[in-house]
């Protein structure tokens, strides 16, 4: 006999909840096509229903109830990186980022049951680690035994290809991907740095969940940049994971709580800007008014709040920041994080930070603003595709003969990062902001 909720599996779903896509939205898309050559899955497949303008039209559709979410709908709409760089492209300024985002938190408001497995899965590891920090450092603590046992150099050394041919393929992927856990993590709070002199600019550095556990480098980097451009740095007690993978993976009252208390802890240590160096933490927080916006009681604060989030490197070019700067002898090429071009707009900042280091040579790739296929937990639930992106993301920065990857998101860097394993490229990856603290330390 079959139940309600196997019915409804095997029909599709509709969406439902807080959070189903606007129609308003949907009816900007003009059906131009100027967002199928920016698509990389588009480029990827050359399928209509894997570019933006195939994906608006099914979501559309499921909308006004002529087709239900079937798994092959959600097929189509999983294999989205949320890249958002079909916005930039965009003449109508189709907000793409949002309705994808809307409709997968419309779907996964649906019974448990009736939820698609594989999203429902990916939301409960989200909520229960990356938004758990206790859970989090137990996974990551693994992954640094890992590194400091030496089986990750010997597994990735000349003697370990039969070892490597022994795994499992998704293991084996997995192994490729993972990081070298080999530093101490930045889990500092309180005050982090004072300016040299005068009372300076007071600021707050979001620490989040990965970014400080995996490259604390940038963290302590951030701060001494900051320091330098005459700001007091603080880190408030409090804070957390900024809800931006929970968001993608259609979570959105898991966001929605790690927005309250990032806002909460963030007003109390009463700064003048919030500092992100990680580029889609920084989208996300800056879009907290939206994500909100049902709340009545938070709504007005999430926009407040909104307001004062900086990226890092926006933040930095707009100082006197080039002052002091020592030389620094290397040829880079930059990857624009999806989430600092294309949700944020900022492209300039990185570019102007780097042609101010005396000594430094920026070549640009082709295609610097194309995703490289990490997107959050992309590369884990959609391997295939996120390695062809990959592998032209490689193939771009070969082709400039660039010994140093500068990025702005610790996604992008563990992607590129993999990238250089698996292709051997001679090429080390750091963020912009790593850069620019070797340069003032050149200086003094």
């Amino acid at each position: 006999m079959t139940t309600h909720t196997e019915h409804e599996h095997a029909h599709g779903l509709q969406f439902v909840g807080l959070d189903i896509p606007s129609k308003a939205d949907l009816q900007n898309c003009i059906h131009c096509g100027f967002c199928l050559p920016a698509c990389p899955t588009y480029i990827a497949t050359g399928q209509e229903l894997e570019s933006p303008r195939g994906r608006l039209h099914l979501i559309s559709s499921v909308l006004d109830g002529r087709i239900d979410a079937t798994d092959r709908v959600l097929g189509h709409l999983d294999l989205c990186l949320q890249c958002r760089a079909c916005e930039t492209a965009c003449p109508s300024s189709v907000p793409y980022g949002r309705i994808m985002e809307d409709a997968r938190a419309a779907i996964l408001a649906n019974a448990p049951a009736a939820q698609p497995r594989g999203w429902r899965t990916r939301a409960l590891l989200l909520r229960e680690v990356l938004a758990r920090p206790s859970r989090l450092r137990v996974a990551l603590a693994l992954g640094r035994l890992y590194t400091r046992s030496g089986a990750q150099a010997l597994v990735r050394g000349p003697l370990g290809a039969s070892l490597r041919g022994m795994l499992p393929p998704a293991l084996a992927r997995l192994e490729s991907s993972a990081p070298v856990l080999d530093r101490a993590p930045f889990r500092t709070t309180g005050v982090l740095a004072r300016p040299t002199s005068g009372s300076g600019t007071r600021v707050a550095l979001l620490l989040g969940c990965v970014q400080g556990e995996i490259y604390p480098q940038v963290h302590e980097a951030t701060v001494r940049v900051l320091q330098h451009a005459g700001c007091e740095v603080v880190a408030p007690e409090g804070q957390g994971c900024c809800g931006a993978l929970h968001s993608h993976a259609g979570d959105a009252e898991t966001a929605r709580a790690l927005a309250r208390r990032n806002i909460a802890a963030f007003e109390r240590a009463g700064v003048e800007a919030v500092i992100v160096n990680a580029a889609g933490c920084g989208a996300a927080m800056k879009e907290y008014g939206r994500l909100l916006r049902h709340d009545t009681r938070w709504a007005e604060r999430a926009e407040r709040f909104s307001v004062g989030v900086r990226d890092v490197l926006e933040f930095v070019a707009e100082r006197d920041f080039a002052n002091g700067l020592g030389r620094v002898e290397r040829t880079v090429t930059l990857q624009d994080a999806c989430h600092l071009a294309h949700a944020q707009r900022i492209r300039e900042a990185p570019r102007a930070i780097l042609r101010a280091i005396p000594g430094l040579q920026l070549v640009e790739m082709r295609t610097p603003d194309r995703c490289c296929g990490s997107a959050g937990l992309y590369s884990a639930v959609q391997p295939e595709m996120s390695a062809t992106i990959l592998d032209a993301k490689m193939a771009d920065i070969a082709s400039t003969g660039a010994a140093t990857v500068c990025t702005s998101n610790p996604g992008c860097t563990m992607q590129i990062e993999a990238g250089v394993r698996r292709t051997g490229l001679d090429a080390e990856v750091c963020h912009v902001i790593e850069i620019l603290d070797e340069a003032i330390r050149a200086g003094r």
